[in-house]
């Protein structure tokens, strides 16, 4: 008989915790996991699900507007904010139930509280303690506002999904895909948007080619992008929120979106008290296998502060599992993993940018095309898709692949099966397009870009 409670305790019911919980039970762990909201985690109750339908409901608007260029004749149509975010509520109501079930049903204890550090093997939920064996850190992260005044009068992507009415003027502030993603989406539900900048070019870190075509689509889309450009001050007024630009310019709104980062949950959880390193940011440092300092504490997902995403967090979790309770160690795999803005247009990536290849490997050859979409032909939109591979010149391998346009996620999760089996430039030329397709252009490239 163990002399815990719990081989296992979940801080979080997150997407990786979730994983980490239903893998280990089925290990023969026994689980338990405390969750101090929703269950599900950023990704389903305030993240990529809710954004992603509000997403598909806010490009009705262009399919209105391109449909008369094939002989529909629409007429007059409207939105209705509320009965948009009803039916989201009613999605991630159901999906809350559905992580929950993954849980119990694999034999997990649930806490519905939040759950604190002891010591290395007790938690704290509810005033009641319970002892583990491990303890596995799965907080995810939180949104923050930039420390101006009247920064407690913005809203950040958490408030965004709740909004009793769609505001008619707004502010997006930040140049990441969550910045890009709340501006197309109050975009095409007719919102008047600027999104602010203050860096040289949206999407850091992304290919300089997507961040440069992104933001001219986002431009011709009718967001107001000012690069340059940050809120030194925001005030309420009559009308609504008078902001002060760093240009010394003012504009009145009706909200102001922070989509400036995001920070590690881990104040208050104890983690110091018990000697669990964390970094600058609050992150928990963690080994390959997602092992903190402490030896039988771990950690996996955006309180890593690793690579941010619900996949990635999934993996860190199973690998996790199988480690500690299966017998097989493991470390999740952080190379070529694919990525999506679901911006409008979309933007999906895989491997490296031009600018990290011709680090790593010094001469790169660069495909690149630019095109309008067939459909654009007919209805008229102002609309152009960017598609690029970037190969290693000496060994022929394709180590990037990006692309801006319609459904790009969707075409890039195929490409990332072959990136990841090192396919090279010759295997995509030798690779028949599915014609009349966007995607066929991946392996119809034949031009290199002149350097």
């Amino acid at each position: 008989m163990s002399q815990y409670d719990f081989d296992l305790f979940v801080i979080g019911g997150g997407s990786g915790g979730v994983r980490a919980g239903r893998i280990a039970a089925g290990h023969g762990a026994r689980v338990a996991v405390a969750e101090e909201y929703r269950y599900g985690g950023t990704c389903v109750i305030r993240g990529c699900v809710p954004k992603k339908l509000l997403v598909y409901g806010s490009e009705f608007s262009h399919a209105f507007e391109d449909a008369a260029g094939f002989g529909w004749s629409v007429g007059e149509s409207r939105f209705d904010w509320p009965a948009m975010i009803a039916a989201k509520d009613r999605e991630i109501g159901r999906l809350e139930k559905i992580y929950r079930g993954l849980f119990e049903n694999a034999g997990a204890k649930t806490f519905d509280g939040r759950a604190t550090l002891k010591d290395a093997h007790t938690v704290v939920v509810n005033d009641k303690a319970v002892t583990a064996g491990t303890i596995l850190i799965a907080t995810g992260g939180r949104p923050v506002k930039p420390a101006i005044p009247g920064a407690e009068l913005m809203i950040t992507s958490n408030e965004a999904f709740h909004l009793k009415e769609m505001p008619k003027r707004i502010i997006v502030i930040g140049g990441g895909y969550i910045a890009c993603e709340f501006a197309g989406i109050f975009n095409g539900f007719g919102a008047k948007v600027t999104q602010l900048y203050r860096g040289e070019q949206i999407l850091r870190g992304f290919d300089h080619d997507i961040r440069s075509h992104l933001a001219g689509e986002l431009v011709k889309s009718g967001i107001d992008l000012k690069v340059k450009t940050d809120v030194t001050k925001i005030e309420t007024v009559a009308g609504g929120l008078l902001v002060h630009l760093t240009d010394g310019s003012t504009m009145e709104v009706d909200a102001v979106m922070a989509a400036t980062g995001r920070k590690p949950n881990t104040d208050g959880l104890g983690l110091e008290a018990v000697g669990v390193e964390t970094d600058a940011d609050g992150a928990v440092v963690v080994d390959h296998y997602s092992r903190s300092s402490v030896e039988n504490i771990y950690a996996v997902g955006d309180v890593t502060n690793r690579i941010n995403l619900t996949p990635v967090a999934i993996r860190e979790g199973h690998a996790f599992a199988d480690t500690v309770f299966g017998n097989t160690p493991r470390k999740a795999d952080h190379n070529d993993v694919p990525a999506a803005v679901f911006s409008q247009p979309s933007v999906g990536t895989v491997g490296l940018s031009e600018e990290d290849a011709r680090k790593a490997y010094g001469e790169v050859d660069v495909y690149r095309t630019t095109f309008r979409p067939m459909r654009a032909t007919v209805s008229g939109r102002d609309e152009r898709i960017l598609m690029k591979l970037v190969v290693d010149a000496k060994s022929d391998r394709v180590v990037g692949a990006h692309m801006v346009g319609p459904e790009a996620g969707e075409i890039i999760q195929g490409i990332a099966i072959a990136i990841k089996a090192k396919a090279t430039k010759a295997d995509f030329d030798a690779t028949v397009g599915i014609h009349p397709t966007a995607a066929e252009e991946f392996v119809t490239l034949r031009e290199k870009v002149k350097a």
